[in-house]
């Protein structure tokens, strides 16, 4: 079994001392980093951190940490946060009727391939039930039907603040989510689209890339913000494609990219490796 560690992950403005600061704080306290990883951007002069340290070097724990580390972060002007590694990523995967990604998240759930606490699956369908409640998962069906949108969407709401959780993935959910629900989980909330945007947003992508004749299509995973399709990109993968391909193909292909995407997505996440960057995400493999 691992080792349990704390994730400390830090943005600020740019300026000389910030790395020395935290790994001086660090080593007067015996803090043991095992794993580090900087980033600057000169764009926006904006820095990025992320380090892993064993919880077991230092001696004092969660909530002193926090105490300890907070005249360091006011100084740097830091939004920054620390996380302990044997506290799991609560986790609700919402989904319509295609399965294949949330087939594919249980099976690496698990196979703790991906290490997260699964609290529930909310669908607007009910046919998947069976298959989710044979892993022991809490199933919701909540309907969205054009005349009650906003009923089942505070349904929904309230079933992910019921089951506790703190990050949300949409497993090929298709819904247009309301506004007010996209910025309340900003940042905690992930999205699978099947197309490699920001081309061919919204509908029917692989009709769109069909009709282009394109050679590559692709899979993004991103951050749900109110602007359809638009939100921060954690990942992206592309598979070749000829023009012997048809729609179907295409489909058949593209499926396997967005499983794919969508479990890096949400393995980077749940181990506290995206940072936001404005629009941009820094992602430390």
């Amino acid at each position: 079994m691992q080792d349990r560690r704390y994730i400390l992950t830090i943005s600020c403005p740019d300026r000389v001392g910030i790395v020395a600061a935290v790994a001086g704080f660090l080593a007067a306290h015996n803090g043991w980093i095992t794993e580090a990883s900087h980033h600057s951007d000169p764009s926006n002069n904006s820095f990025f951190m992320r380090h892993e340290l064993m919880a077991d070097s230092l001696p004092f724990g969660f909530d002193a940490f926090r105490d300890k580390f907070r005249r360091i972060a006011e100084e740097f002007r830091m939004t920054w946060n620390i996380t302990d590694s044997a506290v799991k990523k609560k986790v609700a995967i919402l989904v319509s009727h295609q399965d294949h990604c949330l087939s594919d998240l249980l099976h690496r759930w698990r196979n703790r391939e991906l290490d997260f606490d699964l609290r529930c699956v909310i669908s607007n369908h009910d046919e998947l039930r069976k298959f989710v409640e044979w892993h022991n998962v809490p199933y919701h069906h909540v309907p969205v039907p054009p005349e009650a949108r906003d009923e089942a969407f505070r349904r929904t709401e309230a079933l992910i603040q019921e089951h506790h959780t703190d990050t949300i993935v949409l497993a090929r959910y298709m819904q247009v989510l309301p506004a007010e629900m996209c910025s309340r989980h900003l940042g905690r909330m992930i999205n699978i689209h099947h197309s490699f945007l920001p081309s061919f947003v919204g509908a029917r992508p692989y009709h769109q890339a069909f009709d282009r004749g394109v050679k590559l299509i692709g899979a993004t995973c991103h951050y749900v913000t109110t602007d359809l399709d638009a939100g921060p990109i954690i990942e992206q993968d592309v598979i070749r494609v000829d023009h012997s391909d048809t729609i179907d193909d295409m489909v058949r292909l593209g499926r396997d990219v967005e499983k794919a995407v969508l479990a890096r997505g949400l393995r980077y996440h749940v181990q506290d490796r995206v940072l936001l960057n404005q629009n941009k995400t820094v992602v430390f493999h």
